[in-house]
């Protein structure tokens, strides 16, 4: 996705330092750029600029384990906006809004297409190739992995997937679960085969 506005240096430079910190095995600013790649093949947006911005920070923080990731990158954005961007005309609350919902997917429905393309591009990884696939998956792990015994990570992990295995659509938008729902379903399933 091309950024709709002019990002300033100084905040790409702040991105990308927040997601160096601490180092990811995913959560990288790679996956912030997979996210993006995805979110361009999108063809209309209500809300471009609050999109590209969401996608930028929406991991930002990030340690494994914790249940206040997003709403520590949602506050990051917040502020990285009020200082590098504070006339940009930019909706805030709606860029905290939709990082905030990567907290529930596979929990939640989208209040509208911009937040469903969103959410389908930061999981569009479960469609991707077998082999993209299980690389993802062991990147989670290794993040997990000094937080949480290996039982304990099978078990959630376990469930995450087959919540999403069961759920009647994995991608809200008909752009994504049209190009990704068929793989996702097959990548699952051969994870689920592995536990």
């Amino acid at each position: 996705m091309i950024p709709p506005i002019n990002i300033p240096e100084g905040l790409m430079r702040a991105v990308v330092a927040a997601y160096a910190s601490p180092p990811r095995a995913y959560h990288s600013f790679t996956h912030v750029q997979e996210v993006l790649k995805h979110l361009s093949t999108v063809p209309d947006w209500a809300h471009p600029n609050e999109v590209f911005l969401a996608a930028l920070f929406h991991d930002a923080v990030y340690v494994a384990g914790r249940k206040d990731n997003e709403t520590k990158s949602a506050e990051l954005a917040r502020q990285a906006i009020d200082t590098f961007l504070p006339r940009a005309g930019l909706n805030v609350d709606l860029v905290t809004r939709l990082i905030e919902l990567t907290a529930k997917h596979g929990s939640v429905t989208p209040p509208d297409p911009d937040a469903a393309h969103f959410l389908d591009a930061d999981m569009a990884i479960l469609g991707s190739d077998p082999a993209t696939f299980d690389a993802y998956d062991a990147a989670i792990a290794d993040e997990y992995r000094p937080v949480t015994n290996a039982l304990l990570y099978r078990l959630g992990r376990r469930r995450f997937l087959s919540k999403l295995l069961d759920a009647p659509r994995i991608f809200h938008s008909d752009h994504f679960h049209a190009r990704f729902d068929a793989p996702a379903r097959l990548n699952l399933r051969r994870a689920l085969e592995r536990e």
